[in-house]
């Protein structure tokens, strides 16, 4: 191994270590761009989104789980329960 790959973290690990690595880093830098993003949405737009979000996961939480998912949500203080 040359000096400078033991010099650095990265180049020293396996190669699916560096690429799990580099997906974790690249969702992050994800994640902070949509943040961001949302500074320049109008509130109704963000509520829109909001309201079709929450739909979508309403009817995807399996009925098995519901009850558990409303504990989870009352201990939020959420308005949101699922029946």
């Amino acid at each position: 191994m040359s000096h400078s790959a033991r010099g650095h973290p990265c180049l020293s690990q396996r190669p699916q270590q560096r690429v799990q690595r580099w997906q974790d880093i690249r969702t992050w830098a994800r994640l902070i761009r949509e943040a961001e993003a949302l500074w320049h949405v109008d509130v109704r737009d963000l509520r829109r989104l909001g309201a079709l979000e929450l739909s979508q996961l309403l009817e995807e939480v399996p009925p098995a789980m519901r009850p558990r998912v409303n504990r989870w949500l009352a201990s939020y203080r959420v308005q949101t329960r699922l029946h």
